[in-house]
C-alpha cells in the first residue's frame, strides 16, 4: 500500500517487481552447435565449457547461467541434434535401389560422419548418465532407421520386396557398417562405399535383385 499526498491510504494496483537482467536465449542454438563441434573433436572428457564459450564467442558466465554443468550443456545439445531425416520427403525413382542412391548427397554424408563422432564422444558420459543413451539414439540412429524403413515398406507395397522381412533390422545394418568405417577403421565415408553397402548388403538382405 502507499499514501497519497492527502494522507489517505491507497491500494497499489500491482505489486512491486524486482528488476533484474533478462536472460537472452537467442544464442542458445549457436552455443549448442558449438558444444557439438567441440564434443565431436575432443570427446566429453576432453571438452571444457571454456572451449565451447570460445567457439561460440560467448562469455563463460553466460553458459553457466543457462547450463550449470558441462553434462547439462551436452545433454541439451544432443537433444537438439535430432535430424529431419524421418520427416524428409522420400525420393521416388521407381526402384528401391534408385531411391536409396538418391539419398546419398555430400551434405548427408558429412552430417552422418559428424553425428557418429558426437556419439563416440558421448561414450564416457553415457556410462555415468545412462538416460543419455536414449537421447543419443533418438538423435543419431533413429531418424536414419526410420527413413530407410519407410523406403523399404513402400517397396513392399509395390511388390519389389517380399513381406515378412525384418525391415527395421535391415535398416540398422548400413548405420552399423558406417560407424565401423568411421570410428574403428578411421576411413572417410564415400559415395562408392555407400553404394557398395546398398548393393552388397541391403538389397540382398531384402531379396531384391540389382537393377
Amino acid at each position: 500500500m502507499a499514501r497519497s499526498l492527502a494522507g489517505e491510504v491507497e491500494l497499489e494496483d500491482e505489486p512491486t517487481t524486482r528488476l533484474g537482467r533478462k536472460r537472452d536465449h537467442s544464442r542458445d542454438g549457436e552455443i549448442l552447435e558449438s558444444a557439438l563441434e567441440v564434443l565431436a573433436e575432443c570427446g566429453y572428457d576432453g571438452m571444457t565449457v571454456d572451449m565451447v564459450a570460445t567457439r561460440a564467442r560467448a562469455g563463460k558466465a553466460t553458459l553457466y547461467r543457462r547450463w550449470p554443468s558441462k553434462a547439462e550443456l551436452v545433454i541439451d545439445a544432443v537433444a537438439c541434434m535430432k535430424s529431419g531425416d524421418a520427416d524428409r520427403e522420400l525420393p521416388d525413382t521407381g526402384s528401391l535401389r534408385g531411391d536409396l542412391i538418391a539419398l546419398i548427397r555430400p551434405t548427408t554424408i558429412d552430417d552422418g560422419e559428424r553425428k557418429l563422432r558426437v556419439m563416440a564422444g558421448l561414450v564416457s558420459l553415457i556410462s555415468r548418465e545412462p538416460e543419455l543413451a536414449e537421447s543419443a539414439r533418438e538423435a543419431v540412429v533413429a531418424p536414419r532407421v526410420t527413413l530407410y524403413t519407410r523406403l523399404f515398406r513402400r517397396a513392399v507395397d509395390r511388390g519389389e520386396v517380399a513381406p515378412g522381412r525384418d525391415l527395421e533390422l535391415i535398416a540398422s545394418v548400413s548405420g552399423a557398417l558406417v560407424a565401423q568405417r568411421v570410428l574403428l577403421l578411421r576411413q572417410p565415408i564415400t559415395r562408392e562405399f555407400l553404394i557398395s553397402v546398398i548393393d552388397g548388403v541391403i538389397l540382398p538382405a531384402l531379396g531384391v535383385d540389382r537393377d
